[in-house]
């Protein structure tokens, strides 16, 4: 078991598996203790957390390699593996061969997936699940601020703020310990503003829930940016001190007036006055969105639109303010900043940057000529599998798109078209079960290795548990198939001295971890991103003398990260949902999570005190359209769009629209039927609206918990 030199946990101390909060808790002899040391938690944990040590021992865990269903020994499985990608590449090129990664991988198994498609596979084909997070408001706040980072501050930051907007988030359900730091701001006299189509557990903590319709946030964030002005909230010193656009941006939304964004959205104009009336007056507010406003195909301009709402008050880069996303996955924030995207090298460097390409190459000692460019995105590569222009052969690590994916029916049936499907994971997922090769991985307390959480600050995962025999780390299984492959020497399975090597790859990029060693995280209980290795030099009662970087834990204080320092203010426009409402789908389908899983489920749906709270996917429905269909709280329903249907459980209530429905994802059903329509700028899927149709089904179930709640 791994130790870093002055720890005394003995290897207890870790971090929870699941969200970007990255809880810390001790994890001995199968039993979970939070950590009192992260802030992020300070002490508790949700109900997924306390409970995930049983994954440590499901007996769902898969501990042999699976060769068409059979088991086989792992020198099997790899030379099978690593002779069928050198057929295929020889046959078909590098790009016949794609890697799909996850936003649940640590730093440096995302690292060294970037580093192996690209320098023992030489293909471009690579992306990760991220996309499906963060991607739209990465892609909004690089261009207006000049750099990604989830929350530019400290998490504690909000509990001192005297206002919070947070749009398309239900953080009281998808990480129930965030609700602290907003209860800390609101026992200060601060206010909390909601936007939501669904009266969501977060919604029910707000001081102000607007409830707009599904797919029109970008019509919200105008509107209400077209009252501040109007009303005297700008902050016109700020404006001209340290941003640029502002006189476009303030044209564009004077044709948002209320009463318009009113019909749009169904949002009252005296609750858009009261939203902005509480942000502008408050000595320190903060904007947050999450997935709702950003899992679009104009995700990034709605990102863009509440980006210029802060800088329009005077937010980002003042302390105690600013915008933020509120990042999903455990290592959304890291994953994405190492090179398993697409168009990305470690460090937040653009794979096409030949500056970037020289760097890295020569940390990885190889010609930059040899580097590939960019690839295709997460849903792209995924439509193209098997097809005559697309990958042949597909390795995937820590994600499940036959649940996850958009259109999931059609992802399902290009994954069956491949030649060759590769699963890194510990149980049999959907996707697992239709591989070729299974092969059988270490869980999260099962090996070391540094999350990003949503503040940007760099965590250490320590090993708490011997796993069991048979299960192998993804960074041996990665060694194991280059040395098959030529290149076995450039792939080491220690993570420490991969996060080393990490290290020196982001060394001057954007995200430079160049400075941040494992003593220090563990001395420091962790370290924000920049930290690059330079000293910095300090005075001393007995003279001057050098410390290292501290790290970066407020980056936009003093400017930010574009060159000449000032915020882009860009001009964006509303338009309506790829695929509206008629006559044939007349009902919003909309999609999120629920209090007991996360993600696909492939983890919490194995654990049986999550599955006795959440046991079946269900759909929300609002009792007037309950009403209209002849649909009571317990029917098998069924739910239809252009893509598919669906069956589930009607759980009637009032917390939905009446012209919306909505489904949790952790189980196969709704990507069936939602819309693969990509934003043009951060190519994320329209996930969170498509039009759809709803019936009761002949047949009916009874369900527990099932009652009407008008």
């Amino acid at each position: 078991m791994s130790q870093v030199p002055g720890d005394t946990t003995l290897g207890s101390a870790t971090h929870c598996p699941y969200c970007a909060l990255q809880c810390g808790m001790h994890v001995a002899n199968g039993e979970i203790t939070p950590r009192e040391d992260i802030p992020a938690n300070a002490g508790g944990l949700c109900q997924k957390g306390w409970t995930a040590a049983e994954l440590l021992t499901s007996p769902e865990r898969i501990t042999t390699p699976l060769l068409h269903g059979k088991p086989v020994t792992w020198e099997e499985a790899l030379d099978y593996t690593a002779g069928r990608l050198r057929a295929i590449r020889a046959e078909h090129g590098p790009d016949a061969v794609a890697v799909f990664g996850g936003g649940g991988l640590t730093n440096e198994k995302a690292y060294q997936l970037g580093k192996f498609a690209r320098v023992a596979l030489r293909t471009s084909q690579i992306d990760y699940n991220g996309r499906f997070c963060m991607s739209s408001a990465a892609a909004a706040v690089n261009r207006a601020f000049g750099m990604d980072r989830g929350l530019p501050f400290p998490i504690t930051d909000i509990g001192r703020a005297d206002a919070v907007l947070l749009a398309g988030g239900n953080v009281a359900e998808t990480m129930p310990p965030f609700v602290r730091h907003l209860t800390a701001m609101r026992s200060r006299g601060g206010r909390l503003v909601v936007i939501d189509p669904r009266l969501t557990q977060t919604a029910r903590l707000a001081d102000l829930h607007l409830q707009a319709t599904p797919g029109t946030d970008l019509a919200l964030a105008l509107g209400l940016l077209h009252l501040a002005v109007a009303e005297g909230h700008a902050d016109l010193g700020y404006l001209v001190e340290r941003t640029i656009g502002f006189e476009a941006v303030r044209a564009s939304v004077s044709a948002w007036w209320p009463e318009r964004v009113e019909r749009v959205t169904g949002v009252p104009v005296a609750r858009m006055r009261e939203a902005v009336r509480i942000l502008g007056e408050a000595g320190r507010a903060m904007i947050l969105t999450g997935r709702g406003a950003e899992q679009h195909a104009k995700g990034t301009d709605t990102v863009t639109a509440f980006v210029n709402l802060a800088l329009t008050l005077g937010l980002p880069g003042r302390e105690g303010s600013g915008y933020g996303c509120v990042t999903g996955q455990g290592n959304g924030q890291g994953g994405r900043e190492h090179g398993q995207k697409a168009d990305q090298l470690p460090g937040y460097r653009k794979i096409d940057d030949p500056a970037a390409r020289a760097h890295v190459a020569a940390v990885w000692g190889v010609d930059p000529a040899d580097l590939p460019g960019p690839g295709r995105s997460a849903y792209e590569l995924l439509d193209a599998l098997g097809t005559p222009e697309g990958p042949r052969a597909l390795l995937l690590f820590g994600s499940n798109p036959v649940v996850s994916a958009p259109r999931a029916g059609h992802v399902t049936e290009r994954l069956a078209a491949l030649d060759l499907l590769v699963v890194a994971d510990f149980v049999l997922s959907e996707t697992a079960a239709m591989a070729g090769v299974v092969l059988p991985t270490t869980q999260w307390a099962e090996e070391s290795g540094t999350m990003t959480n949503l503040e940007g600050r760099v965590l250490l995962r320590r090993q708490a548990a011997a796993p069991p025999p048979g299960a192998r780390s993804d960074l041996r299984i990665l060694g194991g198939l280059a040395e098959r492959l030529g290149c076995g020497e450039k792939f080491p399975a220690d993570p420490r001295t991969v996060f080393d090597e990490l290290r020196q790859a982001s060394a001057g990029g954007i995200a430079d971890y160049s400075g941040i060693t494992y003593e220090r995280i563990a001395a420091e209980t962790g370290v924000f991103w920049p930290c690059p290795a330079t000293e910095t030099t300090t005075e001393t009662g007995t003279g001057a003398g050098t410390e290292p970087h501290p790290g970066t834990p407020r980056p936009f204080l003093d400017r930010f990260a574009t060159p000449d320092g000032r915020a882009r203010m860009v001009p964006v426009d509303h338009r309506p949902p790829a695929e509206d409402v008629d006559e044939e789908f007349p009902l919003y389908l909309t999609s999120g999570r629920v209090l007991a899983h996360y993600q696909s489920g492939a983890q919490t749906r194995r654990i049986r005190s999550l599955n006795q709270v959440a046991p079946e996917v269900f759909v929300e429905v609002h009792p007037e359209l309950a009403d209209r269909l002849s649909i009571a709280s317990g029917d098998l329903v069924r739910v239809r769009s252009r893509r598919g249907a669906a069956e589930a459980v009607a759980r009637v209530n009032a917390s939905i629209r009446p012209d919306t429905v909505f489904m949790p994802f952790h189980w196969e059903g709704v990507n069936l039927l939602t819309n693969p329509a990509l934003d043009p700028m951060s190519r994320m899927p329209e996930f969170k609206v498509c039009a759809a149709a709803l019936e009761r089904c002949t047949s009916e179930v009874s369900g527990e918990d099932m009652e009407r709640d008008a």
